[in-house]
């Protein structure tokens, strides 16, 4: 596409604006998807360390050896990696669908984790309190672990959707689509600073409001 030809505001229209569109798509489909497995992630990991509700050392130190092998990738390798994973779940490995496979597979741990961490601050004291009221595991899980919580769990969500917002950008390189392939192809490749800049403060502008966004859902929680 010759971009010379065209205003900025044209430009916009046809190439950032479905861009912010596309990025956007894959940013909350893989948020909402990580951080559902991410729960049972990380409640399985507390539930099954030493002294957990449910002790399993075997399957903590198994399952926590696998968090931590997934988060030593860096996105980028990870995403080439599991192609073939990629191409058996949606059938292919290019495009905005295809990329939430390894978008989801990536930050997964982490939601994991950021899930597993909020619960360890919960006073043990409480939990004591709701085994002797009879309440069962599931009970103390959702009702007692979740709800204390919830501020600490949205603080933690809050910087791995910004991570994520950053592996969108890197999926880009790769045929993902998105602010990252139009950044890269239209922006480096051509050398179109216009283009270039113009991502990055829409990039940081996303970054912004996440960040603002988790933070006033904090405070009322808190």
């Amino acid at each position: 596409m010759a971009l010379k030809n065209y205003t900025f505001l044209q430009i916009c229209q046809m190439l950032i604006a479905p861009a912010i569109v596309a990025t956007l798509k894959m940013l909350v489909i893989s948020s909402v998807l990580s951080t559902f497995f991410g729960f049972f992630i990380g409640v399985a990991l507390i539930v099954t360390e030493k002294g957990g509700l449910c002790e399993n050392i075997v399957v903590n130190r198994v399952l926590d050896f696998i968090v931590n092998m997934i988060r030593s990738f860096p996105f980028i390798i990870l995403m080439i990696s599991i192609i073939p994973f990629t191409r058996l779940v949606v059938g292919t490995s290019i495009g905005e669908t295809a990329a939430l496979v390894p978008l989801t597979v990536a930050c997964t741990p982490f939601m994991g984790r950021i899930f597993q961490n909020s619960f360890k601050e919960i006073d043990p004291a409480l939990i004591e309190a709701a085994q002797s009221f009879g309440a069962s595991k599931t009970q103390i899980v959702v009702k007692v672990m979740l709800k204390e919580a919830v501020p600490s769990i949205i603080s933690g969500l809050c910087l791995g959707v910004i991570n994520l917002l950053s592996a969108t950008a890197m999926a880009g390189a790769i045929g993902a689509g998105g602010l990252g392939a139009v950044a890269l192809t239209y922006g480096y490749q051509n050398f179109n600073q216009k283009i270039m800049y113009s991502i990055v403060v829409v990039l940081i502008v996303l970054v912004a409001f996440i960040q603002y966004f988790g933070d006033w859902i904090y405070k009322k929680l808190k």
